[in-house]
């Protein structure tokens, strides 16, 4: 169902469908053969930011990339600001692109709000799963780090997209959503910023700019903020460790997601890899695509094994 990328240098088209969830109907992209993984992307992001780590695992691997709801080409829950949209949501419109597939079992690569989903995921439909995959994975155990003195000029944009008319001055002038964009993209990409220049950087702008995306992306931090401020205060429900196999890789230049918090991931994984990844930031699927296809790469190819 689709049609393929026109202009895109690729070695395997890839295609885009529809399946409906709770009502809406999401967009996800496809491309490759073989073991089957979902690439779940974070903010401010879509589908196309796994696109050159898809280029390189199309012959390994049969790759589905959704717009999470909000997203992209997926519908907005409204037309406002919401605080609906939470990973339980995006793990029920997951779990529903899975059974329109017919998919019994994947594995899942995930990166920022897409890791926060799959771990949603991963505790209500352990069957359903081979291993997880995350890059700079937010999870419980960065607790009251998130709001230390020297971290708040970090993620003031947490709070700033709660603001009801954020959207609305991001999205005044193409101008002030390069501007807003372009400085979280090359920021947090520390270990290569240039990855997100020219026209990369105006397709960006081109997508957040269509109706609805950039309130549809904010809505994340709207639904999540609750969890945020329990874990800032030490009181996030204590829950059992997830007991799919997870690989996690870090960048260790990120300067949002420290790489220093990755010291309480076994309390959420049980059967954890963890490791940094010197010299990238943020985005490694985006700074470094062969680097970060080789490590999703060697991950599912030994959970295979």
């Amino acid at each position: 169902m689709g049609h393929a990328i026109g202009g895109t240098a690729v070695a395997h088209h890839i295609w885009h469908g529809v399946h409906e969830a709770n009502g809406a109907k999401l967009h996800y992209a496809r491309t490759g053969t073989g073991q089957p993984l979902v690439l779940l992307h974070g903010w401010p992001e879509f589908w196309l930011t796994w696109e050159p780590v898809m280029e390189r695992l199309a012959d390994r691997f049969d790759l589905i990339a959704p717009d999470l709801r909000g997203f992209g080409e997926s519908p907005k829950t409204d037309e406002g600001p919401s605080d609906q949209v939470g990973p339980d949501l995006h793990a029920a419109d997951l779990l529903a692109l899975l059974d329109h597939l017919t998919l019994d079992h994947v594995g899942i690569v995930s990166h920022d709000v897409g890791a926060v989903v799959t771990q949603s995921f991963a505790r209500r439909h352990r069957e359903r799963l081979t291993s997880l995959f995350f890059f700079d994975c937010p999870y419980p155990g960065i607790g009251a780090r998130w709001a230390e003195p020297g971290h708040l000029r970090e993620i003031w944009y947490q709070s700033f997209h709660q603001k009801p008319w954020a959207a609305e001055l991001i999205g005044s002038s193409r101008e002030a959503c390069r501007i807003y964009l372009g400085h979280m993209l090359r920021h947090w990409a520390a270990g290569n910023p240039a990855a997100f220049d020219g026209d990369v950087l105006e397709t960006w702008v081109d997508n957040f700019l269509k109706p609805g995306n950039l309130q549809g992306g904010f809505d994340w931090y709207l639904s999540a903020n609750a969890a945020r401020l329990a874990a800032m205060r030490g009181e996030a429900p204590g829950l059992p460790p997830i007991t799919v196999p997870a690989c996690v890789r870090w960048g260790a230049l990120d300067p949002v997601l420290e790489v220093e918090w990755t010291d309480r991931l076994h309390e959420t994984f049980a059967d954890l890899d963890v490791a940094p990844l010197d010299g990238l930031g943020h985005f490694p699927h985006r700074e470094d695509p062969d680097r970060a296809a080789a490590e999703i790469s060697a991950w599912f190819s030994e959970a295979v094994a």
